[in-house]
């Protein structure tokens, strides 16, 4: 069967049901493959002789600050990549190529003023986050090293955004397994081989991120890709669009960083004497919470094209099936892993834990905060899909508001059940969150959503135009 050369093509040719797969399988593997690079620094860096263990620790003071900077990239990468694929929806090939030259500049621009900001400031930085002296050597090494790396590390992710979105999805995987492969190659050389320690795991984590930026950019520029990488001038009306569109991934993920900042000061003021244990189960928790949310949003940004190009289109039916078929995946996925925690926990809990009173400890946590994650494939969907066609004023308040629940569980089930029942938070903020996110998306955003489908009618004629390539 003949490649398809367009995005329109790969609309055509395939079903909705047939793209969901064709789209979300890919990237949600990529995904898997993105969670190597912190789990392998931190199976290299703990096994460090004499010093493992502060180095680690010094990389999890470090983590917050640098999932706060690749969120720039995701916030950049997803707006723009929504922007564009909207415009092919609209047959509108010059400003897709806009949309892409201007997410380029601004990836470029973001990653210096980022480098120029926090590099002066990452010792006071740091110690606000947690670190000690005993720390700081290694954690300031480790984040210098990671800061000048950032053009690179936010030029990959965030342009392997417009590969997914021009249908690419395979070579989307590709850059984030090469990514991955390179480190876990690097990782052992650089810490062990050449003796660098946390400096030698921060090297290959940079040189890992050069190597998928270049392999990105490398597929942009090639000559068959329907939406090429050209040099453009910046224009500020464009780039004031994609931050719209993208600054919601960028808020929530700070979101997220502070919901897991206020669990921890949350259960050391209920734990008592047991509050390191129970902040440890919290971070089990938070563990398995990540081999669950990544490659979900891996298929919900895999797919994001089939919302923003038919969106554009003007097509109602395959906006409607696109919700439906990615819920489908992302649940199939959800529930899958959801019955796993549920039937066995322990054995998640032993992949990160040994002690048996902490095992059992954390089997509880992970229980009673999975009892309805399953709600998390309802919040994926609509959230993200209304994200793609650049509708963030509806997509924000159903993802806050699961949040928002969230906070409220946090606070008053510790006065009601003791700190055990704090884990319950998760349950129910699912629960009442897709609950809440299922009606409001049936009474109020999609009867507006679909008015407003239906009357877009695109030009035939910019229909029907060829797209150049």
């Amino acid at each position: 069967m003949k490649e398809y050369t367009t995005t329109r093509q790969l609309m055509e040719r395939y079903s909705v049901p047939g793209l969901v797969l064709r789209l979300g399988v890919p990237a949600m593997v990529g995904q898997v493959f993105n969670l190597l690079y912190s789990i392998v620094d931190r199976i290299f860096v703990g096994r460090i002789p004499g010093t493992g263990e502060q180095a680690l620790a010094a990389i999890g003071i470090c983590a917050p600050a640098l999932t706060a900077v690749s969120a720039f990239a995701y916030m950049v990468g997803i707006g723009g990549a929504s922007l564009m694929s909207i415009s092919l929806g609209q047959g509108n090939q010059r400003r897709a190529q806009q949309a892409l030259g201007n997410a380029f500049w601004l990836v470029i621009a973001i990653a210096v003023a980022v480098t120029a900001v926090l590099l002066p400031l990452h010792r006071p930085l740091l110690y606000l986050l947690g670190c000690s002296d005993a720390l700081y050597p290694y954690a300031g090494a480790y984040f210098t090293i990671y800061l000048l790396g950032t053009v690179a590390s936010l030029l990959g992710v965030g342009m392997n955004q417009f590969l997914l979105a021009q249908g690419y999805a395979r070579q989307g995987m590709i850059a984030v397994v090469l990514g991955a492969l390179a480190n876990l190659v690097l990782d052992p050389l650089l810490i062990f081989g050449f003796g660098l320690g946390v400096r030698g795991a921060a090297t290959a984590t940079v040189l890992s991120q050069c190597a998928m930026a270049v392999y990105v950019l490398y597929q942009l520029r090639r000559p068959g890709m329907p939406v090429r990488l050209r040099p453009c001038r910046p224009q500020s009306a464009l780039c004031r669009r994609i931050v719209a569109i993208g600054s919601m991934s960028f808020l929530i993920t700070l979101l997220d960083n502070l919901i897991i900042i206020l669990l921890n000061i949350v259960l050391r003021r209920y734990g008592g004497a047991q509050g390191d244990a129970w902040i440890t189960g919290a971070t089990v928790v938070q563990s398995f919470l990540t081999i669950v949310f990544c490659p979900s949003q891996g298929i919900t940004t895999g797919c994001g094209t089939l919302f923003s190009y038919n969106y554009g289109a003007g097509n109602v039916k395959k906006v409607r099936q696109s919700f439906l078929w990615v819920f489908v995946l992302c649940a199939a996925y959800i529930g899958l892993m959801e019955l796993a925690v549920q039937t066995a926990p322990a054995w998640f809990a032993g992949l990160f834990l040994q002690d048996e009173t902490l095992l059992t400890m954390a089997s509880l946590c992970l229980r009673r905060y999975t009892l309805v994650l399953l709600g998390v494939a309802v919040q994926y969907a609509l959230v993200d899909g209304l994200t793609a066609m650049g509708k963030v004023r509806f997509a924000f308040p159903l993802s806050v508001f699961r949040k928002l629940v969230y906070l409220g569980c946090l606070f008053l089930l510790p006065r009601l059940g003791g700190v055990e029942a704090v884990f319950y938070a998760g349950s129910l903020s699912d629960l009442i969150g897709a609950g809440f996110s299922a009606v409001a998306f049936f009474t109020v955003v999609w009867p507006r959503l679909r008015r407003e489908l239906e009357a877009m009618k695109p030009d035939p004629a910019c229909q029907n135009r060829p797209e150049r390539v």
